[in-house]
């Protein structure tokens, strides 16, 4: 027994297009506790973590773990077809996922097999911290992208630099907190990340439009993980390794 029912389809757009920025098929992993989903694109870069919890359901039922594999695009297509107010529900029968728009709007999808394999979460004690709004760092994105195929960040206590050069130039963008720009700081050192944009850009253009902030956390060399606040979804997770130096 499954079925899950949201209000509206902005949280399952949101999460179509975040999973659709990495992996062409996903597997989703429902519980009593809410929908789960996790993970990794083909090279290994990048990684999202997404948590659903029962309670941001209009209706959820579910007596037990079951794991239901989907084409993205395939699901991201019908979804699209419910208006933003439209109620979306979800069930399974019969090897197919049925997705029910509105009150006169059926779709039955035929489930993939699962090919979900245990990826296990970055273990890392951040030194940097900091949160601003989701489409100040999509525009900060774009403004390295015109000279940069990656993004470097250093922050100290006082501010944090958003910086990117290539063959035609460079360029650096400097926030600060006590101009609400940033909305926190916080470095116990004086932490520097370089990260590509070719993943970046995709995953914060994905979610951008549902998520109002965004809390970005690295340690030099290592990992940086986003986390979009986005109403009514527990968890969207972004994990991006470092540029590597040759």
């Amino acid at each position: 027994m499954f079925s899950a029912k949201t209000n509206g389809s902005d949280e399952w757009k949101a999460i179509l297009s975040a999973i659709s920025t990495l992996v062409e098929e996903a597997t989703f992993e429902a519980t009593v506790e809410g929908i789960t989903f996790r993970g990794m694109d083909p090279s290994h870069v990048a990684l999202i973590d997404i948590s659903w919890p029962n309670s941001a359901f209009e209706k959820y039922e579910c007596d037990g773990a079951i794991k239901f594999g989907v084409r993205i695009d395939e699901f991201s297509k019908l979804i699209k077809r419910a208006e933003k107010s439209e109620s979306v529900e979800i069930s399974i029968a019969e090897s197919a996922l049925l997705i029910s728009i509105g009150k006169n709007k059926q779709y039955k999808m035929r489930l993939i097999e699962s090919s979900a394999t245990d990826t296990p979460l970055p273990k890392i004690p951040y030194d940097v911290r900091i949160s601003l709004p989701t489409l100040l760092f999509d525009k900060i994105l774009g403004d390295v992208q015109v000279v940069s195929d990656y993004l470097t960040i250093k922050t100290t206590t006082a501010k944090s630099e958003f910086s990117g050069k290539g063959d035609s130039g460079e360029v650096l963008i400097s926030l600060k907190k006590q101009q609400d720009e940033l909305s926190e700081i916080s470095a116990r050192d004086e932490g520097a990340g370089t990260y590509s944009l070719e993943y970046l850009n995709p995953i914060v253009k994905a979610v951008g439009t549902a998520s109002g902030e965004i809390i970005c956390e690295y340690s030099s060399a290592k990992p940086l993980r986003i986390e979009f606040k986005v109403a009514n979804i527990g968890r969207i997770h972004f994990y991006l390794a470092p540029r590597v130096e040759s």
